[in-house]
């Protein structure tokens, strides 16, 4: 989705993005299951009242192609149109014109989760910047400025969810190193003799591990 303040930047940019997509050819998805879902995500997208289609991308040569499609609808339609936030998992963007400040900061509080958010702004644009972070902090996972979503580092700053629907638990990510406590369960050893432990808690550390031990972390 595209969100931006109607006017000559974002018609400009509409008229852009049409296009470059215009000469995009088709891109092979990974199953025929993906594309089936994506060509039916597409053509409910082009069914809603007060949709405009205004790019196709090139037609596609080969099986399972996804040809690129873009959209673009006013903020009141989709308010009223909660259909128009299903994922459609392919390369179709939807650009939502807002009339104004007010609007634009409307339609951001009305998302649900997201993986993540990008705002695109110059100097002039920090303010309502401002304005927009609080509400994309609760939406997103992760937030960007002047970027694109891709390219997920596994690095420890790395946050790969987000509030629900974006993942079921928006307290861990699937990516970077907190991703750990996504997959493990936390099992308490009380009163246990020595010779019951497992090896990551025996007292003299065979495996030499990095552990909290009264709250301070000693690797002994």
């Amino acid at each position: 989705m595209v969100i931006g303040i109607d006017g000559p930047e974002l018609r400009a940019f509409t008229q852009a993005a049409a296009q470059a997509l215009d000469q995009k050819p088709a891109q092979t998805m990974l199953t025929s299951g993906i594309h089936a879902a994506y060509q039916e995500g597409e053509a409910r997208l082009a069914a809603i009242e007060g949709v405009e289609p205004v790019a196709h991308g090139l037609d596609a040569t080969g099986p399972t192609q996804a040809c690129a499609a873009l959209f673009v609808t006013d903020a009141a339609v989709f308010l009223k149109k909660p259909e128009l936030e299903d994922e459609v998992f392919g390369p179709a963007s939807t650009i939502v014109r807002c009339k104004d400040e007010r609007e634009l900061l409307a339609v951001a509080e009305h998302f649900a989760g997201q993986l993540t958010a990008t705002i695109a702004m110059d100097r002039d644009d920090v303010q309502l910047a401002k304005k927009l972070v609080p509400i994309l902090e609760r939406k997103a996972g992760r937030l960007l400025v002047n970027g694109f979503p891709t390219g997920v580092e596994v690095c420890h700053a790395m946050v790969h969810g987000g509030p629900f629907p974006a993942t079921a638990d928006s307290r861990v990510t699937s990516v970077g190193s907190t991703s750990i406590d996504r997959f493990l369960r936390p099992v308490c050893y009380q009163d246990f003799p020595a010779e019951l432990l497992p090896q990551a808690l025996a007292d003299d550390n065979p495996l030499g591990l990095w552990r909290r031990r009264d709250g301070q972390i000693v690797n002994a």
